[in-house]
């Protein structure tokens, strides 16, 4: 009981305080062009200093929508066949909001992947001919970096999506789209992998029987191999959430990384530490989007040990 005690807790905790010390020292000797390297209590100012901000901007949000609301309903009390219009809050975009942007771009596109790799991935494993065929295109777009294929989509959807009053952002589309491609792989070449080794005695099981195909996939294939689906989006999800940080920062589109780079070309005295800040927030945002396709993978997987990893 001690021992476990100590792997859950006792030690994590030394390891964040060893960390924070080291990190201290470090930054005490470090000089840039914009001063000292910040330290742990500098970030913690700063965390505060963007909630305040964020406080703000709600705050003006909610006069403009106020005095909005008002102006229209003085208007319509004039003239009773005026239609109101609404308009949207155009103030800048604060470190939550931009948080909760990445958030939903990156899932977009995870999912995205997943609904197009998983399907394809299963095909892939139960058919050697459609292996032979898939697998060379594999092996030549996996690894290419998702980087390059961001100036292709922005070309592809500024000519496709052409419409001047967008559901969605252009912006929005190039980033999730650029996330499904960096998804895709890994999640086609483990779900494969995981069907095509599936136990020999399933799939007898399954000829004897005679089910037909989807209840073949579904009884047999997807809980035999869900370990190993799981194995790849669970790999898939980690660069997803690092390549759109990236793609953020080159095309400069709302999020994280667009936070990151505007900072770094702000260059102010709190610049270093605002992004400091920020890479604490994408690197805890990356650790529980890792954990939370863990837990739902121990909730859906019968072989509850391959998710204790």
């Amino acid at each position: 009981m001690a021992s476990e005690l100590a792997r859950i807790i006792v030690f994590p905790l030394l390891g964040v305080l060893v960390f924070l010390l080291l990190w201290s020292v470090a930054a005490q000797n470090i000089n840039t062009s914009l001063g000292k390297f910040p330290g742990p209590a500098a970030v913690v100012e700063q965390f505060g200093s963007l909630y305040d901000e964020h406080v703000r901007e709600r705050e003006k949000a909610d006069a403009f929508y106020e005095r909005q609301e008002k102006r229209n309903a003085a208007r319509v009390a004039k003239d009773p066949d005026y239609v109101s219009k609404v308009r949207d809050y155009t103030g800048k975009e604060t470190f939550l909001d931009q948080i909760v942007t990445s958030l939903v771009t990156v899932i977009s596109g995870f999912l995205l992947a997943a609904i197009i790799a998983i399907p394809l991935g299963i095909a892939v494993g139960l058919s050697r001919p459609l292996n032979s065929a898939v697998n060379p295109i594999v092996q030549i777009f996996k690894p290419v970096s998702p980087l390059a294929w961001l100036p292709l989509v922005t070309m592809v959807v500024s000519a496709v999506y052409d419409t001047p009053d967008p559901a969605v952002p252009k912006s929005f589309l190039n980033s999730m789209i650029t996330v499904t491609l960096c998804c895709l792989w890994p999640m086609v070449i483990n779900t494969s992998v995981g069907v095509a080794s599936i136990d020999s005695d399933l799939v007898n099981v399954s000829k004897v029987l005679r089910l037909p195909p989807l209840t073949h996939v579904r009884k047999i294939v997807l809980p035999a191999s869900i370990p190993m689906i799981f194995t790849g989006m669970r790999l898939s999800f980690g660069v997803a959430w690092m390549v759109l940080i990236a793609a953020e920062m080159l095309a400069q589109n709302p999020g994280l990384g667009k936070f990151v780079w505007d900072e770094f070309q702000n260059g102010s005295s709190d610049s270093l530490s605002r992004i400091m800040a920020a890479v604490l927030v994408i690197g805890f945002i990356g650790f529980l989007l890792d954990r939370g396709m863990l837990q739902i993978q121990r909730y859906v997987s019968w072989d509850k040990a391959s998710a204790d990893r």
